[in-house]
C-alpha cells in the first residue's frame, strides 16, 4: 500500500502549480508549467488509483448485504485483481526522475584491450547503434571520427538528438566485450578484446556556462589515418578547459564547424561533471563501467562462435547476435530499464 500523505502532498503541490498558472505568474511561468505538465501524468494515476480503493471500500460494504452479495463478490474480484498493477503504475510515476532522461546524448566510442581487433569491434559497435537510431528515428551525426591502420576506430563522437535518447542509451555506457575469430588470425583461434563506451546527456547552452578566459583554443593542422581529413589548411580545433584540463579536438573541414562541435562536446562533459558532483552514486556507477577499456571491467559480451550476446549487470543471454548487431536493441534496453526501475522501487521507502 503506498502512503496515502505521500500521495496528498502530490496532489497539493499540483493544485498549487494549476493555481499559480491561472494567475498568469510571470518570472518562473516556464519552470511551474514544466513542474505542472510533468505532475499531471502522476496525478491521473493518483486519481485513478484512489478511485479504485474507494470502489473496493464500497463493494465490501456491499458484502454486508445479503441479497448484494453474490454480485459484490464478483465485482469485488475484478476491483482486487485490478489494484497490484495500477498499485505498480502509480509506483513507478513516484520514481525520482533523472532530469537529463528527456535530453539528447553525446555519444563516445573507443577501442580497449585487444590492439586492431579492438579498434575493429569500436567500429561495429559504431555501426550498431547508428541502425538503432536509424530504426527509432533519432538524429545520429558524427562529430569527431578517426580510423586505425587497419580500418579500425580509434575514436567516435557522435551527437544523438531525439526526445528520451539518454534515458534508453545511458545504459550502454560501460566496457563491451567481444570474442570472435579475427579476420587477422590465419589459426582460428578466438580471441578477446573490449571497446569502452561513454554516453553523457547533451548540454544546453543555459545548463553551463563557459567564460572565455577558462578556455585556450588552438587550431591545427586536419589530418586522419586511410585519407580521412586530407587537409592542407589549419582547420582543425583543439579546445583545452583551463579549470579542469579537459582536451576536446575536432577536426572536420571547416574551422567555423570544428569550433562549434568541440565547444558543443566540452559543454556537454562539464555538465556530466556537474551531474556527476550532484550525484555520487551516479559517479561511481560511472567510473565503475567505463574503468580503463581492460577486458575484466566488462557488462556486456559478444560472443561471435556461439551468437550470444550477454549483458552480465542482469544476467540477459540472447543467442541473435546477428541482429543485435544489426541494431535490433531494444529487448536488451527495456530489460535495462525495468531492472532499474526495480532497483529503484526497492530503494523507496516503504
Amino acid at each position: 500500500m503506498i502512503p496515502t500523505d505521500k500521495l496528498q502532498q502530490i496532489k497539493q503541490r499540483f493544485a498549487f502549480l494549476e493555481a499559480k498558472l491561472s494567475e498568469g505568474v510571470s518570472g518562473d511561468f516556464a519552470v511551474l508549467s514544466k513542474e505542472y505538465s510533468d505532475l499531471r501524468p502522476v496525478v491521473d494515476q493518483i486519481q485513478s488509483y484512489q478511485v479504485l480503493l474507494s470502489d473496493i471500500e464500497d463493494t465490501e460494504l456491499m458484502m454486508l448485504d445479503p441479497e448484494m452479495r453474490a454480485l459484490a463478490a464478483e465485482e469485488l474480484n475484478r476491483l482486487r485483481a485490478a489494484l497490484p498493477d495500477l498499485e505498480h503504475q502509480v509506483q513507478l510515476t513516484l520514481i525520482p526522475k533523472d532530469e537529463a532522461d528527456e535530453r539528447s546524448a553525446i555519444l563516445e566510442i573507443r577501442p580497449g584491450t585487444g590492439g586492431d581487433e579492438a579498434a575493429l569491434f569500436a567500429g561495429d559497435l559504431l555501426t550498431m547503434y547508428q541502425r538503432y537510431a536509424e530504426k527509432v528515428g533519432w538524429n545520429f551525426e558524427v562529430m569527431e571520427h578517426s580510423n586505425s591502420d587497419l580500418g579500425g576506430l580509434k575514436e567516435a563522437v557522435v551527437s544523438v538528438k531525439g526526445q528520451g535518447v539518454f534515458a534508453r542509451m545511458k545504459f550502454e555506457s560501460g566496457v563491451h566485450r567481444v570474442q570472435r575469430v579475427p579476420a587477422t588470425e590465419s589459426g582460428g583461434r578466438i580471441h578477446t578484446s573490449a571497446a569502452t563506451v561513454a554516453v553523457l546527456p547533451e548540454a544546453d547552452d543555459v545548463d553551463i556556462d563557459i567564460p572565455s578566459t577558462d578556455i585556450r583554443i588552438d587550431t591545427m593542422r586536419a589530418s586522419g589515418s586511410g585519407g580521412q581529413h586530407v587537409n592542407t589548411t589549419d582547420s582543425a580545433v583543439r579546445i583545452l578547459h583551463l579549470p579542469t584540463n579537459i582536451i576536446v579536438v575536432s577536426s572536420e573541414k571547416s574551422q567555423h564547424r570544428n569550433r562549434e562541435i568541440a565547444m558543443q562536446v566540452l559543454r556537454t562533459r562539464l555538465y556530466d561533471l556537474k551531474r556527476q558532483a550532484v550525484d555520487a552514486e551516479r559517479a561511481a556507477s560511472r567510473k565503475g563501467q567505463v574503468g580503463s577499456g581492460d577486458r575484466s571491467e566488462r557488462i556486456r559480451t559478444y560472443n561471435f562462435p556461439q551468437g550470444r550476446m550477454t549483458d552480465h549487470r542482469i544476467n540477459l543471454t540472447l543467442y541473435k547476435l546477428d541482429q543485435v548487431m544489426q541494431g535490433d536493441l531494444d529487448e536488451i534496453i527495456d530489460a535495462l530499464i525495468l531492472n532499474d526501475q526495480a532497483v529503484k522501487l526497492a530503494e523507496m521507502d516503504p
